[in-house]
């Protein structure tokens, strides 16, 4: 039993307000697999104080760059040298396969080691040649800190979420207060330990879990400058509702319904391998999940077929099996979510390839669901308009290039896609074409040295390399 019984507040363990502990369900089979402390509105009060307190006394925001870069390099180190526990932590707690959680290490590595190498090179003072020569102006321009970051991260992939923000927030000279979910209070507890071992200012950075209500209330906070969000649409919808009000600054990293279009000539058994990571990493729950899949009605069957069997072959089951791929939902009403999807599909009359809205034999005790693919899908469905979070996979027909495109844009999202084809610059044409912030092709991994976003209701702002540093900062012109 792992348990925290205290709140990481300005970088010191603190009694909570509340002493009550909140049980950690394992996805797997329900049982209670750690306890943790639950930050309330007065723990709130008093991380955004400390943060607001050290800012404003400046032995962060003002210390060299060179410095700032040097502390989060150190934390990358000790993420790395703890990779294997925190793989551990977070399949314990999300049900995540052990794989992917194991997979995910080096790309935290690559995510941290491209926000430092933007830092080593980032402009944060330039003295500009005046446009006129005559011009008796000078003018420098400053890249400085923006002030106290309300840094929130959703449940599915919370260190890559958590350091995707406190990595730039920090390098950059800001004071952040962390909001985890609940659910990840023990690899977001082990993070914070991390972060205690840097040894950053007093007051600098806070690791708090806690409920959606008091999430409204961190970044509803009086003393917070600047908002950077992870999660649904619905709750990025509030969150710049309350920002707009309060003329913070914001980013939102929100959902998607990517679409993968195969392209005529593409290998359908290389695409259908790749949509076996692209379409269901972490169990489906993931924003840049490409569950739309678009086939050309010439091929249509063949990639039914292939993608019937890619999902029959693979196994569900306990995430710390090595050869399991889809462990569980994170909690019973995300399970029962996209079960109420899959039954959907069904009464929208859809052809049901395989799986279904049971349980699979034998997991009962756990919160999964069967893996599920439909054909003759219209993209007007709610079952292709709407995020499910799961791994459900949908076929839609298309006639011809043009009406790919249009189906791929035709989404109130745009955060991911791909696009499959033999021949690669055609693949880059169409990519082109599509209105998301993200396109992969055949099969690339996302990178991490370009901004990554989304388009349309699927966010504002970017992350990852230089433009995600600079969402960090406010210019200051200086003339002389």
């Amino acid at each position: 039993m792992i348990t925290y019984g205290r709140l990481f507040i300005g970088g010191s363990w603190v009694e909570p307000s509340d002493p009550d502990l909140l049980d950690i369900a394992s996805p797997h089979d329900r049982s209670v697999v750690g306890r943790a402390a639950q930050a309330q509105p007065a723990d709130i009060d008093r991380a955004v104080s400390a943060a607001r307190a050290s800012f404003d006394a400046g032995a962060w925001r003002l210390a060299p760059p060179a410095e700032r870069i040097a502390k989060l390099r150190r934390f990358n180190a000790l993420r790395e040298e703890n990779a294997e526990e925190i793989a551990r932590l977070i399949s314990l707690e999300n049900g995540s396969a052990g794989w992917f959680t194991r997979a995910g290490q080096l790309g935290l590595t690559r995510q941290a080691n491209a926000y430092l190498k933007a830092a080593e090179a980032f402009g944060w003072e330039e003295t500009l040649v005046p446009s006129d020569p005559a011009s008796p102006v000078r003018s420098v321009v400053r890249r400085e800190a923006v002030g106290v970051v309300a840094a929130v991260i959703p449940w599915n992939s919370p260190f890559s979420s958590a350091t995707s923000k406190i990595i730039p927030a920090l390098v950059a000279g800001n004071s952040v207060v962390l909001k985890v979910s609940p659910e990840n209070s023990l690899s977001m507890g082990f993070l914070a330990g991390l972060l205690e071992r840097v040894g950053l200012p007093e007051g600098v950075i806070s690791v708090l879990p806690a409920d959606r209500e008091t999430s409204e209330y961190l970044v509803s906070h009086e003393k917070v400058d600047k908002i950077a969000f992870t999660g649904s649409t619905r709750a990025g919808r509030r969150i710049a509702s309350i920002a707009g009000e309060q003329l913070k600054r914001v980013s939102l990293e929100l959902g998607g319904k990517s679409a993968a279009i195969i392209l005529p000539d593409a290998d359908i058994e290389k695409a259908v391998a790749g949509v076996k990571f692209a379409s269901l990493l972490n169990n489906g729950e993931s924003c840049i999940a490409q569950t739309r899949i678009l086939a050309p009605r010439s091929r249509y069957e063949e990639v039914v077929a292939g993608l019937k069997e890619l999902v029959e072959s693979l196994r569900v089951g306990d995430p710390n099996d090595p050869g399991t791929f889809i462990g569980p939902m994170i909690r019973p009403d995300q399970q029962e979510r996209v079960r109420d999807y899959i039954r959907l599909g069904i009464e929208e009359g859809v052809r049901l390839v395989t799986g279904g809205p049971q349980i699979p034999a034998g997991l009962e005790k756990g919160n999964y669901v069967t893996p599920t693919v439909f054909a003759d899908v219209d993209n007007s469905m709610r079952i292709a308009q709407e995020e499910i979070f799961g791994p459900v996979l949908v076929v839609i027909a298309y006639d011809d290039e043009d009406d790919a495109v249009r189906i791929a844009n035709d989404s109130e999202y745009g955060l991911s896609g791909g696009v499959w084809s033999s021949d690669e610059e055609h693949a880059l044409a169409v990519a082109r074409r599509v209105r998301t912030g993200t396109v992969t092709v055949n099969g690339a991994s996302v990178g991490f040295d370009g901004p990554f976003g989304g388009f349309k209701a699927s966010g504002i702002g970017r992350e990852y390399g230089a433009v995600g540093l600079g969402a960090y900062t406010e210019y200051k012109t200086i003339t002389m």
